[in-house]
């Protein structure tokens, strides 16, 4: 089975490249995207299965918008054809007031209406988050306290609650300097979960990142900024934040990512029953 698989990715290569020789794979946060095919692995899976249909279908939405242009694409496979974009954003060293404007401004641009596009919604995501927090906090022996737990599992439920579907756009998912590069004099985004939901759930990923400086001043600061510059709603922008670092944290301690790991999760402690009223 698998050397068949390999060569139909061979094949495949071939056909959309001319001179390749084989299938490049994935690597996501590797901050480089090639212009050659990805194939994902463990094909069998469905839910890695789905995890490459939502990617698909995220680009072919976001038709090259604030988002890698796809240029051809096979779902059955998992396999995408990208164009080649330039330097990530992580590897230039900017500022986060910089940073977050490239990101905020970049995002922006794939946010459009998917209706009945078949992707998962904000509540789904929101529902998901949820479980995935109540069960790895205890697989990982409680690294945060249970109030910071407490915090995120209530958010989650509110922003649940809150999905609006006829509100809902197409969002990324999972915006962050390693899945930013340079395309000319802007930016572009890589590898989208895939989500129509509220626009304030991307936001609310910006919110995780940097956790050190967001605790240099009040961190409800930033999701002020992020709301203005949108004229989004900062109270959902906020309660995503809290949703999206302690998910982030938690996932950060289960693959050994530190210290990133400590740092989210100390934020998450110390924003603990913060509110933007």
């Amino acid at each position: 089975m698998r050397a068949a698989r390999s060569l139909s990715e061979r094949a495949l290569a071939r056909s959309w490249v001319p001179g390749s020789r084989r299938l490049c794979p994935p690597r996501r946060g590797s901050g480089t995207v090639r212009q050659s095919v990805r194939a994902r692995k463990n094909p069998g899976i469905a839910s890695r299965k789905n995890a490459a249909r939502h990617e698909i279908t995220a680009l072919r939405l976001a038709d090259g918008e604030g988002c890698v242009a796809l240029l051809r694409d096979d779902p059955e496979l998992g396999a995408l054809l990208l164009e080649r974009l330039g330097t990530s954003l992580f590897k230039l060293g900017l500022p986060v007031a910089q940073r977050l404007e490239i990101l905020c401004d970049t995002v922006t641009r794939m946010w459009r209406a998917a209706p009945d596009c078949g992707l998962p919604t904000g509540a789904d995501r929101a529902r998901q988050r949820g479980v995935f927090i109540a069960e790895t906090w205890e697989i990982l022996d409680r690294p945060c306290s249970e109030q910071a737990i407490d915090h995120a599992l209530d958010r989650a439920h509110r922003r649940e609650r809150a999905h609006d579907a006829e509100r809902a756009v197409l969002v990324h998912g999972d915006v962050h300097q390693l899945n930013a590069l340079e395309a000319g004099e802007d930016f572009k985004l890589i590898d989208p979960d895939g989500v129509l939901a509220e626009a304030e759930c991307d936001l609310g990923i910006l919110m995780r990142g940097d956790p050190v400086e967001l605790l240099d001043g009040d961190p409800r600061q930033r999701a002020g900024w992020l709301a203005a510059r949108t004229g989004l709603d900062p109270t959902a922008i906020w309660e995503w934040g809290v949703i999206e670092r302690v998910a982030s944290g938690l996932h950060c301690e289960e693959i050994g990512l530190q210290p990133l790991g400590r740092q989210t999760l100390a934020a998450a402690d110390a924003v603990t029953g913060l509110d933007m009223s």
